[in-house]
C-alpha cells in the first residue's frame, strides 16, 4: 500500500509572478512523482488554493493537472484548509469533485452533540476527513468528532489544523493527538513545517508561501508514505521538490547614500544568475532614510545578471529615532481635515465617510471569535451604506 500525503499548494498565492510560476511547476511536478510512483492515491489535505475564488488562469492550469492524474488512473482524496474554506460551503473545490477529479472526504453526521464521520472506502483504505476552518475555528468541531467504524481497512484521518505537538508552547489555538480518534495514519496539512512523528506526518508546503519560509525551507516537499502490512509498519519518505536554487544575502547596513553601491557589490559577488536571490537587509540608518536606497537600480542590476527573482526584506532595517521629528497633532483633527479636503456631498458615499470611519473603529471584543466579530462589523457598515 503505498500513497502520496500533499498539502498547503497555495496555488494563485504569491503576488510575484515568478515565484506564483514556480509555485504551480512545483505543484505539477509532485503530481508527475505521484504518478511515477504508482502510487494508489493522492492525499490533499487543505490549502489547494489560496484563496475560495482563485483567479481563473490557475483554475484552468489546476483542472489540467488533476485531469493528467485521473488519466493516470490515480484518484485524488482532498478536504478544504482555512484559505480555501468558505462558510457558504460554496468553493471550487466542489467544482473539481463534480467534475470527477477528487473526491472530498469530509462526510458529517451529527447525532447527539457528536460529529461521526463516515468512510470513503477505496481498496484497502477508509478514509475520513474534516476541513480547516478560518482562525482555528475547526478545533471545538475536531473535539466533538468520532469516527464510524470500518473494520479491516486501514484508517487514514485528513485534517487540516493546528496539533499542539508540533507547535510547542505557542499560544495559538490547538488540538492534541491525543484528543483525536484513532487512525492508523494521521494526514496533516496547515502548519508549513515538516513534523513527521511515527504516523503523524504534517505533509509540509508543496512551495513555500513568503519571503521566511523561502528563507527557512528554500523549496517544496511532499511524503510518500507506504505501509507495510505483515510488519503493520509505516514508513515515510520526504520529497524534496526543487526547482530553483534560494540564494540569501544578508546584508548590513548603516549609511542610506552608500547602500545601493554596497548592496551591488555584495550581489556582484556572487553567482546568482538564474538564482531566487533573498535579500535581507538590517541595520540603523544613523544619516538619511530607507527610500534613498536606490531599489529600481539594483532590481536593474540583478535582471541584467539575470536572476531569476529578486526578493527584498527591509523589516530589520530602522532609522535613528533622533532623525524622526513629526509634529503630533489631535488625530480627530486631522481625520476632519482630510475629510473636508477630499470628500463632499458631491463624491459617492461622501456623506458617510464619518460614520463609516467611526464604524470601523469598533473594537474586537475580549474572546470574541474572528468570524463573530467579523459579522458584527460588515452588519454595522451594511446599515451605514444602506446594503
Amino acid at each position: 500500500m503505498k500513497f502520496a500525503h500533499m498539502g498547503d499548494c497555495h496555488l494563485g498565492g504569491w503576488r510575484f509572478p515568478e515565484l506564483q510560476e514556480l509555485n504551480f511547476q512545483s505543484f505539477s511536478k509532485a503530481f508527475d512523482i505521484a504518478i511515477k510512483e504508482e502510487v494508489d492515491m493522492v492525499l490533499i489535505t487543505g490549502d489547494l488554493f489560496d484563496s475560495a475564488y482563485p483567479p481563473i488562469d490557475i483554475l484552468k492550469r489546476t483542472f489540467a493537472e488533476f485531469r493528467k492524474l485521473k488519466e493516470a488512473k490515480v484518484p485524488c482524496f482532498i478536504i478544504a484548509g482555512s484559505h480555501d474554506y468558505s462558510v457558504s460551503g460554496k468553493t471550487f473545490l466542489e467544482v473539481l469533485e463534480h467534475a470527477g477529479f477528487c473526491k472530498n472526504t469530509f462526510i458529517p453526521e451529527e447525532r447527539e452533540d457528536r460529529i461521526y464521520l463516515q468512510p470513503v472506502i477505496f481498496q484497502d483504505y477508509a478514509l475520513y476527513g474534516y476541513p480547516g476552518m478560518k482562525s482555528g475555528l475547526e478545533v471545538p468541531g475536531l473535539r466533538k468528532v468520532a469516527l464510524q467504524d470500518a473494520p479491516g481497512f486501514f484508517k487514514i484521518f485528513m485534517l487540516h489544523t493546528t496539533l499542539t505537538e508540533a507547535i510547542g508552547n505557542l499560544p495559538i489555538d490547538s488540538i492534541s493527538i491525543n484528543e483525536l480518534p484513532k487512525a492508523d495514519y494521521y494526514a496533516l496539512g496547515h502548519l508549513h513545517v515538516d513534523f513527521a512523528r511515527t504516523n503523524v506526518v504534517y505533509s509540509g508546503p508543496i512551495y513555500p508561501n513568503n519571503f521566511e519560509e523561502l528563507e527557512e525551507l528554500k523549496h517544496g516537499q511532499f511524503y510518500l508514505i507506504e505501509y507495510d502490512a505483515k510488519s503493520g509498519s509505516v514508513n515515510k519518505t520526504k520529497i524534496p521538490i526543487q526547482i530553483k536554487e534560494v540564494l540569501i544575502l544578508n546584508i548590513k547596513l548603516d549609511n542610506s547614500l552608500t547602500s545601493t553601491e554596497k548592496i551591488i557589490s555584495e550581489l556582484d559577488n556572487n553567482d546568482i544568475a538564474d538564482k531566487i536571490v533573498l535579500l535581507r537587509l538590517s541595520g540603523e540608518f544613523k544619516s538619511g532614510k530607507i527610500s534613498d536606497i536606490r531599489f529600481q537600480e539594483i532590481e536593474n542590476f540583478c535582471k541584467d545578471k539575470k536572476v531569476y527573482c529578486l526578493v527584498r526584506n527591509t523589516s530589520k532595517l530602522k532609522v535613528e529615532e533622533s532623525q524622526i521629528s513629526i509634529e503630533v497633532k489631535d488625530m480627530h483633527e486631522v481625520e476632519e481635515n482630510i475629510i473636508k479636503e477630499h470628500f463632499n456631498s458631491a463624491t459617492r458615499f461622501g456623506d458617510k465617510i464619518t460614520s463609516l470611519l467611526k464604524a470601523l473603529s469598533i473594537e474586537k471584543q475580549e474572546d470574541e471569535k474572528n468570524q463573530i466579530f467579523e459579522e458584527r462589523l460588515m452588519s454595522e457598515l451594511k446599515i451605514i451604506l444602506n446594503f
